[in-house]
Parts: C-alpha cells; sequence; structure tokens
C-alpha cells in the first residue's frame, strides 16, 4: 500500500492567505489524510494481529511445555526427599519405641524382683523340675498322688 504524500504548504499558505476557500480546502485535506493514514494503520493493524497473535500463541505453548516438565521434574525430587525423610523418622521412632520398651520391661522385671514375685526364668526352672520329678516318680511305680484342694468356705448371707 503506498503511503500517500502530504502536500507542501509553502504552495499551499500563500494561496491560502490570499483566499478563505483555500484555507479550508486545505484543512479538509489535510483531514482527508489523517483519515487515510489512521484506515491504513488499523487494515496493517488487523493483519500483523493475527500473525501477532499466533506466534505469542505458539510461543506461550512452548513455554508452557517447558515450565510444566521443569515442575514436574521439581515435584518428583520433592517428592523423593520426602519419602527418604519419612523413611529416616519411621526409622528413628521404631528404634526410639523399641528402646522404650527394652526399658519399661527392665523395670517392670526390677520391680517385680524387689516383690518377689517370679520371673519368666524363675518359673521356667520350676516347670522344668516339676517335669524331672514327675518322670522319676513315674519310673518308681508311683502313682502321681492329686492335690488336695482346700474346702471351699460359705459365704454368710
Amino acid at each position: 500500500m503506498a503511503k500517500p504524500k502530504l502536500k507542501s504548504r509553502s504552495k499551499a499558505a500563500p494561496a491560502a492567505a490570499k483566499d478563505p476557500r483555500g484555507v479550508g480546502k486545505t484543512v479538509m485535506d489535510s483531514a482527508q489524510q489523517i483519515w487515510l493514514a489512521g484506515l491504513g494503520a488499523f487494515a496493517k493493524a488487523q493483519e500483523e494481529g493475527s500473525k501477532l497473535f499466533e506466534a505469542l500463541v505458539k510461543e506461550g505453548t512452548a513455554l508452557d511445555a517447558r515450565t510444566r516438565k521443569f515442575t514436574e521434574a521439581k515435584m518428583n525430587e520433592a517428592r523423593g526427599n520426602v519419602e527418604t525423610t519419612l523413611g529416616q523418622v519411621r526409622e528413628r521412632s521404631q528404634e526410639t519405641w523399641d528402646k522404650l520398651e527394652r526399658v519399661f520391661e527392665d523395670r517392670v522385671s526390677k520391680a517385680l524382683g524387689r516383690l518377689g514375685i517370679p520371673g519368666r526364668a524363675d518359673l521356667d526352672r520350676v516347670v522344668a523340675r516339676v517335669d524331672e520329678l514327675s518322670r522319676e516318680v513315674r519310673k518308681l511305680g508311683g502313682k502321681p498322688v492329686a492335690a488336695k484342694r482346700p474346702a471351699a468356705r460359705r459365704v454368710a448371707k
């Protein structure tokens, strides 16, 4: 599209000074040229605008893909760090619970020992001794004697 050329003012100015109608014609010509320039700019903007819009969409699509890839990588890295930390916390907490359990068992065992209550090892030794004595009694040909139970007491109403 060819650019319209403005008329030179040097020729129009002396004529306009002499003729009042010449001033009006110069103003009208200038207004017409401004109008045409505006239409040309609008057409150019429409033509270039769609190309620019398509180029921006293409760049936006590429940027979106790169951003998603970067974000996903960072998210996976963070997830891995969290899982590692969580595993360490679980391991430490299990160790702590195990230590606490051992401490509790030791203290209960000591307390029961001070009270004179036999522990598991003591009971195991008694059971083994009873088994041994039962075998010897059977060897001797004796019959096991049933333990006598005390008679039940009646409760007064």
